[in-house]
């Protein structure tokens, strides 16, 4: 594990996420001789136990409040938190008055410094969650020892001190994740590809990209380094995109393996989850894993918390968390998932996207629609207003208590109650964990 590069160097860590915190604690665990500064716009009050804990290492420092992207021009490396933008003014003007200064991130030094060479990443607009997970249990099934990290919340400096060489680690990454990547995995998943994030929404993690096209590169990165003796594992709708790439930039050097739907049994709905299963299980036969152990995991799976979630049913109605459904495209698989009569809880925070395919579906299959009152609420409401959606049929919620209220109210034996907002959570909730729970909690209580 090679970490010259680091030794004597003054290190600024920008944002004390889930992934800079373990490399800090890593870091200090080895003695690596380096000075660190941990650079947050929180306070130390704000940062409670992670302070108090990492403030006991000699060489860490700390740059905080209103002054924490300012003079990072010096240090010699700046390891960057997926949510903090390489946009960033401080990080600009760190570059650009020392040219020496170098920009990565904990996944980029885990690519380099990583024992093992079985990686598998997946990546995707939607699905990636999902896909991985899946991925990890068919593993698992066939008796692989695995590991499950990245955007999924698990750090992988956490537990790169337990790895050999023979380990499987599966990766879910972010297009912030990977936007800067030099390195690919092994296998590299593309679950599929629509707008998103292209406007910054939550103020914790304001990172955003100015274009699609951008958005499509930072994407496309999880294959893009790979070699002749790689796969890429790309979702069939997504052909005709790869070969405009290949006619720009040239034929790709790797083995490429597209899927489509999977007809295996499952306890996940829609056909966006059978485009999830058929990823993983492409997956499981380029390992050439036991199809015994493929069928066994699958069966199995019981999906992500907060992804069409079946909560319980109430007096004959059923109600599903979709709270994970943070763009117009994934409402809209969600919506796609059933052949009942619907009642949508939608709406909340603006990340700039366009809602007009969203409210034509919602005409198909929304029997009644409850809005939270959240910035991007008057443009969708607009939007179904202009698509032929009956106002009578639209109602706005200042809580989800009341949203829930609202929505139990309309429900008959055999509707679909869902919360598939559309939408980020920030305004009325933290974060779409909080708004799923709430949303949980507020069925539960129902009588």
């Amino acid at each position: 594990m090679n970490t010259t590069h680091l030794k004597d160097k003054r290190l600024a860590i920008l944002g004390l996420g889930v992934e800079n915190y373990w490399l800090v604690k890593w870091l200090a665990k080895h003695r690596i001789h380096c000075h660190i500064t941990i650079c947050d716009q929180r306070s130390q009050e704000e940062l409670a136990d992670k302070f108090t804990e990492l403030n006991k290492h000699d060489q860490v420092t700390w740059q905080l409040g209103r002054e924490y992207n300012i003079n990072l021009d010096r240090y010699d490396i700046l390891f960057r938190s997926p949510g903090w933008p390489v946009s960033c003014p401080g990080v600009q003007a760190g570059l650009k008055q020392n040219k020496k200064l170098i920009l990565t991130s904990p996944m980029r030094l885990f690519f380099d410094v990583v024992p093992t060479k079985n990686i598998i990443g997946v990546t995707g607009t939607k699905g990636k969650g999902t896909t991985s997970s899946l991925i990890y249990a068919i593993l698992k099934q066939a008796g692989k020892k695995c590991w499950l990290a990245g955007n999924i919340g698990v750090a992988p400096f956490s537990f790169i001190d337990k790895l050999t060489k023979d380990d499987f680690v599966v990766l879910e990454l972010s297009s912030f994740q990977l936007e800067d990547l030099h390195a690919s995995p092994h296998i590299a998943v593309l679950t599929n590809f629509s707008p998103e994030h292209l406007a910054p929404a939550d103020p914790n993690n304001p990172n955003f990209h100015p274009s699609l096209a951008h958005y499509w590169i930072s994407k496309f990165n999880i294959a893009k380094w790979q070699r002749v003796s790689d796969i890429f594992v790309v979702n069939e709708k997504l052909k005709s995109r790869l070969a405009k790439w290949e006619a720009k930039f040239g034929v790709l050097k790797q083995r490429v393996a597209c899927f489509g739907l999977s007809d295996l049994p499952s306890r996940l709905p829609g056909d966006h989850n059978r485009e999830n299963i058929a990823a993983a299980c492409e997956v499981a036969r380029v390992l050439k894993l036991p199809p015994e152990a493929i069928i066994k995991a699958v069966a199995k799976f019981k999906g992500l918390e907060h992804r069409i979630e079946k909560v319980r049913e109430v007096k004959g109605a059923s109600y599903y968390d979709d709270s994970f459904a943070t763009t117009p495209e994934s409402a809209i698989i969600a919506l796609k998932s059933f052949d009942k009569p619907i009642i949508l809880l939608a709406g909340g925070a603006d990340k700039g996207a366009d809602f007009a395919g969203l409210a034509k579906e919602v005409v198909k299959r929304v029997k009644y629609a409850v809005l939270f009152d959240g910035a991007a609420t008057p443009r969708l409401k607009k939007n179904l207003l202009a698509a032929g959606y009956s106002a009578s049929k639209i109602k706005i919620a200042k809580s989800m208590d009341e949203a829930v209220a609202l929505a139990a109210a309309q429900a008959k034996a055999g509707d679909i109650v869902l919360l598939s907002t559309a939408c980020a959570s920030f305004g009325m909730f933290r974060n779409y964990k909080e708004r799923g729970s709430l949303f949980q909690e507020a069925v539960n209580k129902l009588k």
